[in-house]
Parts: C-alpha cells; structure tokens; sequence
C-alpha cells in the first residue's frame, strides 16, 4: 500500500473501523523522510543518551562490590573511579537527551508544516462536491485538532518509544551478563505485560478512532449553530438545539471517557506485573548471594536493569493512549489528503482567451446523485451581451444551471459551449476566468475594503477599484468612513451590514475584466433603494456581457433578454418577460403568486 499525501491510494471514509496501521506508519514516514539527516542525528543522539545511561548501573554496581566490610578494605580509588564515571556518563546522557528533545521539536515541526501545507493544498484541490458533502466543522478539525495531535506525538512520543526500545534491549543484554538465572526468573511475567500491553493497543485504537469522529461530528455541529444564532433564534429553537448538543457532547465525552479508561487502566495494571518481577528478582537474588552465586554490587545493578527494563514497558503503557490518539488522529489525516482531487484538465485542453461570451447548453442531463437527475434534457443559448434570468421554483435546478456554466461539476450528458469551445475541452481556470460571479451567501475575509474588491485582480489601482465602487454604488458609503478605503473588514464582514457586504461583491465582481456575469440572488439581501441602484449598475456592467441572474424576485428580471423558467429539471418555457406574460403559462402563475 503506498504511503497516504503524495498520490497514493485513497482510504475509505464508509467505516469506523481502525485502518491498517502499516498504513498509518508509512503515511509518516512519507514526511519524517524528507528530513533524513535530522532523522539520522536523532537516532544516533538517541542511540548515545541512552548507551551512557545504560552503563550507569553498571559503575554502581562495581563501585558497591568495591566496598568490603571491615576497617580498612574499602578501595576507595576504585570507589571514587567508578562513581566518577557513573556521573559522567549521566551527565552526558542528559546532554545528549537534551539535545535531542530540541532536534525532535525542529523535526516534528518541519513535518507538522509540511503535512499542513499538503492539506491545505489539498483543501484547495477538492471539488466543490466535497465541500457539499462534509461540515465544515469535520473539515477544520482535521486541519486543527487532529494534526496538533500529530505534532504533540512526533515532538515527545516518538522520542520515548525510540528510547525505551533501546533501553529495553541493552538492559537485557546487561542482565544477561550479570546473571542469567536472574533473567529466567524475569522471563516469568515478561511475556504476561508484552502480551497484555498488545492486547490493549488492539482494543484502545478502535475507541481513539471514534474519538476523533465524534469530535469532529461536534465541531461541526457547532459551527452550524454558529452560522445559524440568528435562525435559531427566529424560530426560538434554543431548546431543540441545546438538546441535540446535549446528546451530541454526551457522546463525544463516552467516547473520550471509554477511550482514555482503556488507555488508562493499562499503565497500573502493567506496573504490578513489573513490581511483582521486582519482588522476585529480590527474593531468588538474596537466595543467590548467600550460596555465593552473585555479589552485592551484581544484585544492585541488575536490580536497576531490571527497572530500566520494566520501566519503559510501563511507559509505554502509559502513552498507549497518546500513540492511539496520534494513529487516528492521522488516519482522518491521510485520509482527507487522499480525496480524490478536482479531475485534473484533458491534456490536450486549451486555454479560453479572448471570450466573446456566446453560452450554448445542449441536452444537457445532470444530477448530484446517481439515482436523482435535477436537470434533463437541458437547452439554453445564451447571445454575447444578452441577459438570461432563470427562475423557477427552490429545488428547480437554477443553481444546478450555474455549477454547470462554471464547471464545478461535469455533466452527464450533453454539452456546455463558450464560443463553440466544450468547456470539458478548455482548462477550468481559464473558464472560470471569464466569468464574474456573486453568489447569494456573500464571502468577505479580514482585510481591507480595498483589498476585498481588489481580490480578483491583480495589481489592481486605487482608481480601478474606486470606479468599481462608483458602479456597484457604495462608493458615498466608503468614503463616509474613518478610513474610507482603508477600512478594516472584520472575519466575515460583521461590522457593516448585509447589503453592504453584497454591494462590495458586487463591486468586486465590476473589477474584474471578465466577459461573462453571474449573479445568484444577488439582491436577496438589500433593500429597496439599494436594489434599485444595484440594477443600474447592472445595467451599466452588463454592455457587451453576457449575464446570468437567478433571482426569485422576478421583478427584478423583467428587462431579461431570455427567461429560462426551470421546474423540476425541465425549461417549461422560455422568452422574455411580455412573451411569458402573454402566455399565461408557468411563468405568469408564478408571477402572480408574488402579488397576491
């Protein structure tokens, strides 16, 4: 199985179920890899810090053997020699475990930036039908919680997994040499922690995984709740939806209660089994000495060793849970890094220059799901500088329509012309080039208003984008602020109000040298007046552009060149606003049913 975030094969999201871990471990490894000479510096400090702890309890051992009873049979050369030693060799073991704490946290957050930059990219790289799909909640836990786990695991974990490997080892080779009888006494509730700790891995992982899920779940309910404070109370829905939090937090604190019992129950229950070899080797060591099978100094150290092997098997007992956090955590990871991306371009694709505008849909059959078709049988030709309205009913298909124009989707069948160019056969970012777009839900980010009309274009002047203003008509509004076009625009443009933030899209959507317009329910959230100064500007914006409004005011549309009327995935009729009027068809119902 390739390794997860460099075009490796996709993991499912259909199952709770704990993915291979071998999986996990390369998807790692990908990114640890890039760093082989800190990787290389790290195993070596490691290997180092740990051999010098490691003949510690050995100095000791001889140190003690050195001391004799009686007056005068103390060596004390031989005494200070091998305490001398033991304490250097500790304190370079601290050195070097010192530096590689330092060299863990600078890998672990090359890795960490190098994994952030993949998922973002990445983020950037889905289709909208991903976003369509998944809360943004899930998505931003992903991108937050989940990769801090990570880091949190590479900067400390791995270090002591790495140690207590080592350690484990050579204080069995050490125990080997002072006395293997003592280690066949060992050997009698070794295998019972190995085999438990092993046991625990297994069950802990799977409850991690459904730690993450239902955090995720969380996130994403509140950042819907967030999103909707303003509904919710509209329609005084506190309590409903304090009780599915309620139910939702219940859920998530299970889930963390039973992950971190588990994963905490293991590092007591691991301890007696290491304190019950210690009692042991205690007892079968003091039978030793007395026939004169081992010396004071050799029980001393080996009765350290044992610790220093015991010991890191606790530890790992103890970080079972944090390793398991670490593994799901970068399951969700990998897993969102391994979406399949936006359908990359045909190779032979060609680059959409000098648009005219002339728009052709021909039977074209779509739908967001294979079972459900929303749109059939779709034609609509659409003249450069023309305005097409389409309306219809909520669920007709008028935003589906628009997905279709600027390719967030493909069609199943038929075909999307511009210029008589299939638009499948033209690269995405050329075709979404030509066309200017505001959508319903407007998107202003933290910045200055001159900075969120200028997005679209590059190096655009102060006078572009004051014009723009003039023609969107909330330049008189700009300048009646402090700092006018340097206004700051708080995180989702909170501090001006929701005609406002429309008008500014608007403006930005002027900016921009594109042949082609969209406008979807552009001024759904304006009043009156402002609706009225909106439609001039569009009249002035749309002179040789070809235009698309959806809008269910169809007031607002009656100047429309051509009327798309959509029910149920069919255009029933189509004409201008007197031609539909005339016909008392669909169109004219629908009309109507405004006034009365």
């Amino acid at each position: 199985m390739a390794a997860p975030g460099a075009g490796r094969g996709k993991i499912s999201d259909k199952t709770d179920k704990p993915k291979d871990t071998r999986y996990v471990l390369k998807g790692l490894w990908h990114y640890v890899s890039h760093y082989k000479i800190h990787l290389t510096m790290a195993i070596l400090l490691s290997m180092g810090s740990n051999l010098f702890a490691l003949l510690g309890p050995r100095f000791s051992g001889l140190a003690i053997d050195a001391i004799e009873p009686g007056k005068g049979k103390v060596v004390f050369g031989t005494v200070f020699h091998y305490v001398k030693l033991m304490v250097l060799f500790y304190i370079t073991s601290s050195i070097l475990s010192y530096i590689l704490s330092v060299l863990m946290i600078r890998l672990s957050q090359k890795t960490i930036k190098k994994m952030r930059e993949d998922v973002f990219n990445r983020l950037v790289e889905l289709p909208v039908s991903y976003f369509d799909s998944h809360q943004v909640g899930d998505i931003i836990s992903k991108f937050s919680y989940d990769i801090d786990t990570v880091n949190t695991s590479l900067s400390s974990d791995i270090v002591q997994v790495c140690a207590s490997a080592i350690t484990v080892v050579g204080s069995f080779i050490m125990m080997v040499i002072i006395s293997p009888v003592l280690v066949l006494v060992m050997l009698v509730t070794i295998p019972l922690a190995l085999l438990y700790t092993r046991y625990m891995a297994k069950k802990v992982r799977p409850l991690f995984h459904r730690r993450s899920v239902k955090l995720g779940e969380l996130n994403g309910f509140v950042e819907e709740m967030v999103s909707g404070q303003m509904t919710i109370k509209a329609y005084a829905a506190e309590n409903a939806v304090m009780e599915r939090f309620d139910r939702m937090n219940k859920e998530t604190s299970d889930a963390y209660y039973k992950a971190d019992y588990y994963g905490t129950m293991t590092g007591p229950t691991v301890n007696f089994i290491n304190n019950l070899s210690l009692s042991l080797i205690t007892v079968f060591g003091a039978v030793l000495y007395l026939f004169g099978g081992i010396s004071l100094g050799n029980i001393s150290s080996f009765v350290q060793y044992s610790r220093k092997f015991s010991g890191p098997i606790n530890e790992m007992a103890n970080i079972i849970s944090e390793l398991q956090s670490a593994m799901a955590a970068a399951e969700r990871v990998f897993r969102l890094i391994d979406e399949e991306p936006e359908p990359a371009d045909k190779p032979d694709a060609m680059e959409l220059t000098d648009v005219n505008g002339d728009v052709r849909a021909e039977g074209v059959c779509f739908g967001y799901q294979p079972d459900k078709v929303i749109l059939k049988n779709l034609f609509l030709h659409a003249i450069p500088g023309s305005l097409t309205a389409i309306v219809g009913p909520t669920g007709a298909g008028k935003t589906t329509i628009i997905n279709l124009l600027m390719r967030f989707y493909d069609v199943w069948d038929g075909g999307i012309y511009v210029d008589g160019n299939e638009v499948r056969d033209v690269t995405r970012k050329s075709l979404r080039k030509a066309y200017a777009m505001v959508l319903q839900d407007t998107w202003l980010f933290s910045g200055t208003i001159f900075d969120n009309i200028a997005y679209g274009k590059e190096n655009a002047t102060m006078e572009e984008v004051v014009e723009a203003a003039k023609m969107a008509g909330i330049h008189s509004y700009i300048k009646r602020l402090p700092e006018g076009y340097n206004t700051v625009i708080n995180e989702d443009g909170m501090n001006i109000s929701k005609g406002q933030k429309q008008l500014l899209t608007i403006a930005r959507a002027m900016l921009l040298d594109a042949k082609m317009l969209i406008l979807d329910e552009a001024t759904s959230n304006v009043d009156t007046r402002t609706e009225i100064k909106i439609q001039k500007a569009m009249r002035r914006l749309m002179q040789q552009k070809t235009c698309f409004v959806i809008a269910h005011r169809l007031s607002t549309i009656q100047g429309a060149d051509n009327i798309l009327v959509i029910d149920q995935g069919d255009v029933v009729e189509q004409g201008t606003h007197e031609e539909l009027m005339n016909r008392k068809g669909f169109y004219y119902r629908l009309y109507q049913s405004q006034f009365d």
